[in-house]
């Protein structure tokens, strides 16, 4: 399998991402006990593992999203996070939890977090499925995670290079 020219190595297999949503989501309703709980989708890379974690959680359950950006080139994250579209709901006092695909750096995860505590919830909480740490240039870790991947440009399951690759079922390194 290529995109843009580049052959693609599987890292994660569908059956092995489905299985750590599950864990993931039995772990965050344990955290949140039936709770209701706000579960923000950062677009648009998470969208397909916010949608499997979502059917996966047990309680009462609202949805937005937000949008943010860090990229400057199509393959390098330059630090700056760029806040595009905002959640519609009003957290104060309620629980939430940031969805996102994946943390690197740490910095939009970081900026996110700080951001929406301002906004005064009740409990405020992360998870990503993927998290590279060997590129984390801040000192922020995500709550909840699925898994630990080396250094290298994936795609696949939401995630995409330039637009590409988001429909592919498992997660891909760029070769």
């Amino acid at each position: 399998m290529e995109i843009r020219g580049r052959k693609l190595e599987l890292l994660i297999p569908e059956d092995k991402i489905q299985e750590k949503v599950k864990e993931l989501a039995k772990a965050i309703s344990r955290e949140f006990n039936g709770e209701e709980l706000y579960v923000i989708g950062i677009l648009k890379g998470s969208f397909m593992f916010f949608a499997d974690l979502v059917r996966n959680l047990e309680g009462k359950i609202f949805i937005d999203f937000m949008q943010v950006s860090s990229y400057k080139t199509e393959m390098e994250s330059f630090g700056e996070v760029i806040f595009i579209k905002d959640m519609s709901v009003d957290i104060k006092d309620k629980n939430v939890l940031i969805v996102d695909d994946i943390i690197d750096t740490g910095r939009t995860l970081k900026a996110l977090v700080e951001a929406l505590s301002l906004r005064d919830p009740k409990k405020l909480k992360t998870c990503v499925l993927l998290d590279k740490r060997e590129r984390r240039e801040v000192d922020y870790n995500a709550d909840f995670y699925g898994f630990e991947i080396p250094n290298k440009f994936v795609v696949g399951y939401g995630l995409d290079w330039a637009e590409e690759g988001r429909n592919l079922k498992e997660i891909y390194a760029v070769v």
